[in-house]
This record gives structure tokens, sequence and C-alpha cells, in this order.
């Protein structure tokens, strides 16, 4: 089993910059890889970005890339969401989810395991 609590969301003005943390419980955090997702009002959730259970791979959604970077600390059983050059349409609640596979991936019902989300507003 593996828990998940995120945190850093907040209102922000386009341009600027947040980075979202997500802590996880759990002994096996190491084997597990970790996605970010976000839902905007009315729309469904989408994939953000995905990192392996080392770390040593990673994968984003082409509307963040360049501006998002996901990383992790496996000592501090945290993985990181930095985002920068934040837009109005970036606003949503942001999820981190959690998989039993060393493989990052982009599809959301492969993710057993999230978060209760952070919202992230970034005004205009």
């Amino acid at each position: 089993q593996v828990q998940l609590v995120e945190s850093g969301g907040g209102l922000v003005q386009a341009g600027g910059s947040l980075r979202l943390s997500c802590a996880a419980s759990g002994r096996t955090f190491s084997s597990y890889a970790m996605g970010w997702f976000r839902r905007a009002p009315g729309q469904e959730r989408e994939f953000v970005a995905a990192i392996t259970w080392s770390g040593g791979s990673t994968n984003y959604a082409d509307s963040v890339k360049g501006r998002f970077t996901i990383s992790r600390d496996i000592a501090k059983n945290t993985v990181y969401l930095q985002m920068n050059s934040l837009k109005p349409e970036d606003t949503a609640v942001y999820y981190c989810a959690a998989r039993s596979s060393p493989w990052a991936s982009s599809v959301k019902d492969n993710y057993a395991y999230w978060g209760q989300g952070t919202q992230v507003t970034v005004s205009s």
C-alpha cells in the first residue's frame, strides 16, 4: 500500500512558478513509478508528467513540455513537480499517483494509488 499527500499548490500570476510535492508512505516507494495528473473544471483528468522508479526516465504531456519538470527523491519518499512559466490554462487540481511498476505511464488507469489533490490557480 502507498499513501500519497500533495502540497505546494496555490495562487500565482501568469509567468510565475510553483513547486508541488507529493509525500509517499510505504516501504516500497522506490519500486513504484510516479505520475502527476490534473483536472480542470468541467474536464477529464489528464496526464501531466511521469517518472520511472529510478528517476532515470521521464515523460511529459506536450502542453507542459519545456515548462514543467518532474523529479523524485527516493531517500525522502517524495516526488516533485516544478512548474515554470505558468499559464491560466494550467489552472487545475493536481494529483499525484503511484503505480506498482518500475515503468512510467501516461495512462491514468495504470495508477492504483492517488492523492487527494492540490489546487493550482494561475491568474492572467
